[in-house]
């Protein structure tokens, strides 16, 4: 059985319509103080339930995803499962400087107390976040919706890219699978969200370069790097990214860009108005995730890469 927070719901219906079964129907009550209450309004009682919520920003959405575990737990389900297809705070991932918090062990470990027997996430911000979970983890990678998507430009001089090193290994496993030149970008900040400095690492003159990224939040490293190729001597500059947080100044950074569009997953809903941002939806991959794990079959045999 298949459930859904508020905030994505658009997806889950997108996979129960792979899986060709029905959305469950669960009921949020909301208070005048702002408080809130999960209901599930059919029995779940021994059945296997597949919760969809994305964990971006606001934190209600992770609070309703908790209430949602509990509640099924507590229904008697034989196996909660939480489909997190974007997980919020994965940013957090390490001490950086003294005395902060490692916000991604923390919702880890909510979502583990609260009750989960198994986690279906997406493009991890770091890949070794996986083992601040105590329940299995089934890691997909959005490689498997955007290699295809890339072939299918035909560009004639394919070269890869990323916007700072810390993407590296993606955007290498990208440019191995492609067959194609990998550059690299190095940046510093000196704040969160500010890019200070930016340097290009190797050739791209007259080169159709695809920049590829996890996450896109400000779009400041993304915009930036996409103006530093084209005047490095691209020929054409595109993104790639799993996540399409967008916040701030983001759609006006890239509609001024030298980007041509900017493709990303639909694991969080975009509503914003940039011609140049492009979705494609991961809820077959999901469902067919959710299915493979109901049938006990291999979930890395469907990966790309």
């Amino acid at each position: 059985m298949v459930f859904s927070g508020t905030k994505s719901r658009y997806l889950a219906e997108k996979i129960c319509s792979s899986l060709g079964c029905p959305l469950g129907n669960l009921v949020i009550t909301y208070f005048a103080d702002g408080e809130f209450s999960v209901s599930y309004e059919e029995s779940i009682r021994g059945r296997d339930v597949f919760l969809v919520q994305s964990t971006f920003p606001n934190s209600d959405n992770l609070m309703e995803l908790l209430l949602m575990i509990d509640a099924a737990k507590r229904a008697s389900a034989r196996s909660i499962n939480a489909v997190v297809p974007y997980f919020g705070w994965a940013r957090q991932d390490r001490k950086d400087k003294p005395r902060v918090s490692i916000g991604a062990k923390l919702v880890a470990d909510l979502l583990s107390v609260a009750g989960i027997d198994r986690l279906i996430t997406m493009d991890l911000h770091a890949d070794q976040e996986q083992g601040f979970f105590d329940v299995p983890v089934d890691h997909l990678y959005a490689s498997t919706i955007m290699l295809p998507y890339l072939k299918s430009l035909n560009l004639p001089n394919l070269c890869m890219a990323t916007p700072d090193v810390g993407g590296s290994k993606r955007a290498s496993t990208y440019a191995k699978y492609l067959d194609c030149p990998l550059v690299l970008c190095n940046k510093t900040r000196k704040k969160a969200n500010e890019v200070s400095s930016m340097q290009i690492i190797g050739d791209v003159r007259g080169m159709d370069v695809v920049l590829v990224d996890d996450i896109v939040d400000t779009a400041g490293t993304i915009t930036k790097a996409a103006d530093l190729m084209m005047e490095g001597g691209a020929r054409s500059v595109r993104a790639v990214a799993s996540h399409c947080i967008m916040s701030g100044p983001a759609d006006r950074r890239v509609e001024a860009s030298s980007l041509d569009e900017i493709v990303f997953t639909d694991s969080i809903p975009y509503h914003g108005t940039c011609a140049k941002v492009k979705q494609l939806s991961v809820a077959p991959m999901f469902a067919e995730t959710i299915r493979r794990v109901m049938e006990n079959e291999s979930i890395s045999s469907q990966y790309l890469i």
